[in-house]
């Protein structure tokens, strides 16, 4: 039996995580890192990522890019492997929420939200797997949402696409888990990052979506560490194409 400091060690991984700027993405980069990694954040924002790798230090490296931009995967993928190697982790915490209207929604907007939302952590799975396939071991992990299974205002396409993580996970989990892959998902309930600023920025409001948890708060953006920890170490080795919701509670009641 494995001592169990062991099995949430990743000392000697290799982690990427996307988003890595800011918010969530910033947070699992950071704890992966603390918990041994040594972690490639990727973001659109060099001055963000700079501050982030010197905040970390040797076990840190950047790649700067847009990893909508589907054309530039292949290459994106090299970029991330140059520093400390292939991944055996990967975050997909990179999003987007246009916030419109069902009768609002444009064609622009809704494409770049499933580029962004949903495509890359396919496309960007799909080319760091085969690394993974020959080590015999990696870990996936999607970024879910309340919206996966619940309809919020002015959230349908950003809906649709956490909807489309759901099933993402689970198709992921089937089609490489056998190679030693596992592929999850962790579902944020409410927390305060630049993307939820138009929830947090309207105290009532944010107040209203505490007293819906069975914690009675929102989160805080070190109650995504534990769960994100457990998803990409050897604690989570039979765990695969499950949605973990770290929302107090949000999506119980």
């Amino acid at each position: 039996m494995a001592k169990l400091s062991s099995l949430f060690d990743l000392t000697g991984r290799v982690a990427c995580v996307t988003g890595a700027s800011s918010g969530l993405g910033q947070q699992a980069a950071t704890v992966l890192a603390a918990a041994g990694a040594r972690v490639v954040g990727v973001a659109r924002r060099k001055d963000a990522l700079d501050v982030w790798q010197a905040s970390i230090g040797e076990h840190a490296a950047t790649v700067v890019a847009d990893v909508a931009d589907l054309d530039g995967i292949s290459a994106l993928a090299r970029q991330i492997a140059d520093p400390f190697g292939a991944p055996d982790i990967v975050v997909h915490a990179a999003g987007i929420n246009t916030r419109q209207v069902a009768d609002d929604v444009t064609k622009e907007a809704w494409n770049t939200t499933m580029a962004l939302n949903l495509s890359a952590p396919f496309f960007l799975s799909q080319a760091l797997v085969p690394a993974m396939k020959e080590k015999e071991w990696g870990r996936i992990v999607n970024f879910a949402s309340l919206q996966t299974t619940r309809a919020f205002p002015a959230g349908i396409a950003y809906g649709a696409s956490k909807a489309g993580i759901g099933q993402l996970t689970r198709a992921m989990a089937e089609a490489w888990s056998s190679f030693g892959i596992t592929a999850n998902a962790i579902g944020p309930g409410f927390f305060p990052t630049e993307l939820t600023s138009a929830v947090f920025d309207d105290p009532d409001r944010a107040a209203r979506n505490a007293a819906q948890t069975c914690a009675g708060r929102n989160g805080r953006l070190d109650d995504l560490d534990g769960p994100l920890v457990f998803l990409c170490s050897e604690a989570s080795a039979y765990v695969t194409g499950q949605i973990l919701m770290v929302d107090g509670g949000f999506t119980a009641k």
